[in-house]
C-alpha cells in the first residue's frame, strides 16, 4: 500500500540508526511541540505512564519500537541470558498502563517473536524484532486509514458531531480512530462541526484534540464536560464519535472517563454513538466490561494539576478512574479496519475474526 505523505507517521519513529525511539510529547502540547528521544526501560516506562505517549494504538507502537531499541543493547549478552533480561523488561513495561489492551497486545506478538527464534544467534533475534515492530505501525497506519473510511460512511455533509478525550492521529500513527472520519472527510471537501469535551481531569480534549482539529482545519467547538447535555438538547450533535481502549467480548468498551456519561446522555437524546478502535482492541478473552481492569491515578491530578494553587482542601480524598465502561447497549456499532460491527455484538465480534 502506498501511502499520501500526509499519512506517513511523524509522533512515533525510530531514529536513523534505529537505536532510539522518538515521540512527540503529548504532556507538553498544545503549547510546546517537543520531541523525545528514549532508549532506557525506565524511561520509556515513564512515557508511557505519564502519558508523555498516550491513545492505545499509540502506546502499542511505543512498547514495540522501545523493546527493539532496549534489546539492542544486550546484543553481546548470551543467548540465555539475553531472553531472560528480554521478558523482564517485557514484563515490567506491560505493568506501565493496565487498561489499555494494545500495551499487552504488542508485547505478547513481539515475545512470540523471541519465542519462536529462541534458537537463532542474538543479533538475528533483534533484527526479527525490529521487523516485527515495523510491521506493527504500518498495519496501524493501514488500519487508520479503513476505520476513517468506514467510519466517514456513517457521516454526511454539515453534521454535528461530539467526540470525547482525544482518538487522532497523536494516538495513532496517521488519521486516528475516532477523529479519522473527520480528517479523511475534511481532506474530500467535506465540513462538519466538531464539539470536543476538554475530558477532565487531563483535559486530552482540550489540549489534544482542539489541536489537532484546528491543525486540519476543521470548526471545532471546545466544550466543558458537563455542557454535552445542552449541546446535544440544542441539536447540535447528529452523531457521537469516540475511541477505546478495550472492547469486551459483549461490546461493552472502555474509554476514558466521561465517555460513559456521554454515551448514556446521547441515548437520552436518540443520538448514535460510535466507537472506533482497530480490531487489536478487541478481547474476546475478556467477557464484559466488568472484567476490564480499570486503573486509578494520582488524586492530585484532581486536586491541584493545572492550577497555581490548590482548588480542594488539603488531605480531602479523591477517586480518580481513569477510564470507565460504556455498557453495549448504549452503542449503535463499532468501526474497526475491518468493516462496522452491529449488535447483537457478541456474535458479530466473533464473526469479525472468522473473515
Amino acid at each position: 500500500m502506498q501511502l499520501p505523505e500526509q499519512m506517513r507517521p511523524e509522533n512515533i519513529c525510530l531514529s536513523d540508526d534505529r537505536k532510539k525511539v522518538i515521540i512527540i510529547d503529548q504532556a507538553s502540547l498544545p503549547n510546546r511541540v517537543e520531541y523525545l528521544t528514549l532508549d532506557q526501560p525506565e524511561e520509556c516506562y515513564r512515557a508511557i505512564q505519564t502519558l508523555q505517549v498516550r491513545g492505545a494504538p499509540a502506546i502499542g507502537i511505543f512498547a514495540a519500537f522501545a523493546m527493539f531499541v532496549i534489546a539492542q543493547q544486550w546484543e553481546e549478552l548470551p543467548l540465555e541470558e539475553f531472553l531472560e533480561k528480554y521478558r523482564k523488561t517485557s514484563e515490567y513495561l506491560n505493568t506501565a498502563r493496565p487498561t489499555a489492551v494494545n500495551l499487552s497486545w504488542a508485547i505478547r506478538r513481539l515475545q512470540r517473536i523471541v519465542d519462536e527464534n529462541a534458537e537463532k544467534p542474538v543479533k538475528d533475534v533483534i533484527h526479527l524484532i525490529g521487523k516485527e515492530a515495523d510491521r506493527i505501525q504500518q498495519e496501524d497506519v493501514e488500519m487508520c486509514f479503513q476505520i476513517a473510511s468506514h467510519g466517514l460512511s456513517l457521516l454526511k455533509e454539515g453534521d454535528g458531531i461530539l467526540t470525547h478525550c482525544n482518538a487522532g492521529p497523536l494516538a495513532t500513527s496517521c488519521y486516528g480512530t475516532a477523529l479519522g472520519p473527520m480528517l479523511l472527510g475534511k481532506e474530500q471537501g467535506m465540513q462538519f462541526k466538531v464539539f470536543a469535551d476538554e475530558t477532565r481531569p487531563l483535559l486530552q480534549g482540550a489540549r489534544l484534540t482542539t489541536y489537532e482539529l484546528q491543525k486540519a482545519g476543521i470548526d471545532v467547538t471546545l466544550i466543558c464536560d458537563n455542557m454535552a447535555s445542552v449541546v446535544m438538547k440544542n441539536g447540535w450533535v447528529d452523531k457521537v464519535f469516540v475511541g477505546c481502549d478495550r472492547i469486551a467480548a459483549n461490546g461493552d468498551f472502555a474509554n476514558k472517563i466521561g465517555t460513559s456519561g456521554v454515551a448514556i446522555l446521547a441515548n437520552y437524546y436518540h443520538i448514535p454513538v460510535y466507537t472506533l478502535g482497530p480490531s487489536s482492541t478487541i478481547d474476546l478473552n475478556t467477557p464484559t466490561g466488568a472484567d476490564i481492569p480499570i486503573e486509578l491515578r494520582d488524586p492530585d491530578e484532581i486536586r491541584t494539576m493545572w492550577y497555581q494553587k490548590p482548588m480542594a482542601p488539603k488531605g480531602v480524598p479523591c477517586y480518580n478512574p481513569s477510564f470507565d465502561v460504556t455498557d453495549h447497549s448504549l452503542l449503535a456499532g463499532i468501526v474497526t479496519e475491518k468493516g462496522i460491527v452491529y449488535p447483537p455484538f457478541e456474535e458479530n465480534l466473533k464473526r469479525l475474526f472468522q473473515k
